[in-house]
């Protein structure tokens, strides 16, 4: 008997933002792996190159597309140029975000403020809100939020970080909910503590992350590639019937 492969993604057209290294390249290389074409995306394209390369010379389908979702000019070419060399998009990750300012959250100054909240409230938002309506001309599609446990539980010294991914997670259940009837499903990871570049100030902090640690039952940090499975799941026809979900991805950390 022949069981359908419902982590193919053969035919379909993915944006990965954020995607020159870490979480965001990991989930890039995961959906090529599964056959999709890969648009790799972050504000400068030389890096997002040399991903889309190494995906292409492990036999895989990517391209790039530079775009800085803190500006909303880049934004609109960004779309417009997906619309006319594939005429689709079928799956969108959100996953390009900032964290300027490590401190104490009455210490932030506007720059700071404005900064965050532009690319991580504002740059989501209308990523998809044009994502979803693309989506719709050809039947609908998937939006992939990578939010954080820190829009759950505020982190320590990212006071305006995690206000801006509580927002994502808000924002994921209202696209949810509105974009349903056009069959775009939207839903959420929350990464935790994960090594990457981005999280370096957390991760190279022993007094912050020995707190941290001490709320994770699994009792370490996270590769990025352990958060691709989970952007592969709610991108593929197995996650069906799923949308407004929010995925922890956190060793547990929420929970503990």
């Amino acid at each position: 008997m022949s069981i359908p492969n419902t982590f193919d993604l053969s035919g379909k057209v993915a944006l990965v933002t954020g995607a020159s290294r870490g979480i965001g390249e990991a989930i890039a290389r995961l959906l090529a792996a599964h056959g999709a074409h890969v648009i790799v995306s972050s504000r400068k394209a030389e890096p997002c190159e040399a991903v889309a390369q190494s995906i292409r010379d492990a036999g895989g389908k990517a391209s790039v597309i530079a775009c800085h979702v803190g500006e909303m000019d880049q934004i609109d070419s960004t779309f417009a140029a997906i619309e006319q060399q594939f005429g689709r998009l079928d799956i969108l990750v959100n996953n390009a975000a900032t964290n300027p300012y490590f401190g104490h959250i009455s210490d932030t100054d506007l720059a700071a403020f404005q900064k965050t909240v532009d690319v991580n409230i504002r740059g989501y938002f209308f990523m998809c809100a044009k994502g979803s309506k693309l989506m719709a001309k050809n039947g609908g599609g998937s939006i992939i939020n990578i939010a954080s446990v820190n829009g759950v539980i505020p982190g320590m010294a990212q006071g305006i970080y995690s206000i801006t991914k509580a927002a994502v997670i808000s924002m994921t259940h209202a696209f949810a909910k509105e974009c349903a009837p056009m069959k775009v499903r939207v839903n959420a990871i929350l990464p935790g503590a994960t090594d990457t570049k981005f999280a370096s100030a957390l991760t190279t902090n022993d007094a912050i992350l020995k707190v941290v640690m001490a709320h994770t039952p699994l009792n370490r940090v996270a590769d990025p590639k352990e958060m691709a499975g989970a952007a592969l799941y709610l991108a593929s026809d197995a996650a069906s019937y799923t949308t407004g979900a929010c995925l922890n991805v956190d060793g547990g950390y929420l929970t503990a």
